[in-house]
């Protein structure tokens, strides 16, 4: 009969541990995401800076870093 009552106990704490890495889970999730969202000072950079950051990372080539660069300043 007592090993019935370890069994009960066992399967509980099967349950809080799945419990908890689900909850692990969701917070990794949570701060994944956050640390992918733009930062905020981002909103404080004027549209010629991000441009010329877009530029350096090679997002965008040097014609239409030209054209976007004098439609801006115009």
């Amino acid at each position: 009969m007592m090993l019935g009552n370890h069994g009960f106990m066992g399967a509980e704490f099967m349950w809080i541990f799945w419990i908890l890495v689900i909850v692990g889970l969701v917070i990794l999730i949570k701060w994944s995401v956050q640390q992918n969202k733009p930062v905020e000072s981002r909103a404080n950079e004027s549209s010629l800076e991000i441009l010329k950051k877009r530029y350096a990372r090679g997002e965008i080539d040097k014609e239409e870093y030209e054209q976007k660069k004098k439609d801006l300043l115009s």
